[in-house]
């Protein structure tokens, strides 16, 4: 810790001047009186020489102190005079002083802009319990919600209403580069869903309707499980391919099975709760 009289010495080196209130604030307290010895520095060096005498001295105190002993091994950072004495150009050459995120030859740098994703997303939440996903930039037409929800009455999935798509896009707000693309797109993504749960919106699994490069990178379904959004998860064929496929009907079939034994499964585990 700088002392009183040496902070005054260094900014005497640095040719500043130390200004001392003259006058006490209303309310504050009385600055407690004293008087401080200060050695006497000759006049006739300039002041960066004896600003750099200054740091010599502090350098030899601090090497002449017995160092602690360390409680967890870490890299020792550069004494606060050998900074400011290269601040001041007076390291010798040759003689290049090393932070310890520099330590061992890795270079002290940013992590590298990258591009951020770009994904638009139909979300719905199907009886405010499973979240409907299609990777569009417009929500499905009359025929596909009507298909959707035909298939999923078959199988004794009635929710109280036919689910309403919402538009999801990203970035929110367009930026030239990003750290971090996959790790933002995925939070922007949650910030979403929390918002949606204000409004009555309670995911127990998420149903992906369509393949998208982008879009499968971000929730990331494996195995029957969203690791994203932590929920189990399936992927399938697209609205729009079910439409129009006879094939893809079919093999929704024994999906929609596991679906009506899951949805009451659900609704089970949500009355306990």
């Amino acid at each position: 810790m700088t002392t009183q009289p040496q902070r005054l010495q260094y900014l005497e080196a640095m040719g500043l001047t130390a200004w001392v209130a003259r006058y006490r604030l209303p309310h504050a307290r009385p600055t407690d009186a004293c008087e401080w010895e200060l050695p006497e520095r000759p006049a006739s060096k300039p002041p960066a020489e004896r600003l750099h005498a200054l740091l010599d001295e502090a350098e030899a105190a601090s090497a002449r102190q017995p160092a602690p002993d360390p409680v967890v091994p870490e890299t020792p950072r550069p004494a606060a005079p050998g900074r400011a004495r290269q601040l001041l150009g007076g390291e010798p050459k040759g003689e290049v002083a090393e932070s310890p995120d520099n330590a061992n030859g890795v270079a002290d740098e940013a992590i590298a802009p990258q591009e951020p994703l770009r994904f638009a997303l139909q979300v719905a939440c199907l009886g405010d319990r499973w979240l409907l996903v299609v990777p569009a930039t417009s929500p499905p037409d009359a025929t596909q919600l009507q298909l959707l929800g035909n298939a999923l009455q078959a199988v004794g999935i009635v929710p109280g209403r036919l689910p309403v798509f919402e538009t999801f896009r990203w970035p929110l707000i367009e930026a030239p580069s990003v750290s971090s693309p996959l790790e933002e797109a995925r939070e922007g993504l949650h910030a979403y869903i929390d918002g949606a749960r204000r409004r009555g919106w309670a995911p127990e699994r998420v149903l992906i309707f369509g393949h998208e490069e982008t879009v499968e990178r971000v929730l990331a379904i494996e195995r029957d499980y969203c690791e994203a959004l932590a929920l189990p998860g399936w992927q399938g064929p697209g609205l729009d391919e079910l439409a129009r496929s006879a094939d893809a009907k079919r093999s929704l079939w024994p999906v929609l099975r596991g679906w009506a034994q899951a949805w009451s499964r659900d609704a089970e585990a949500g009355a306990d709760g």
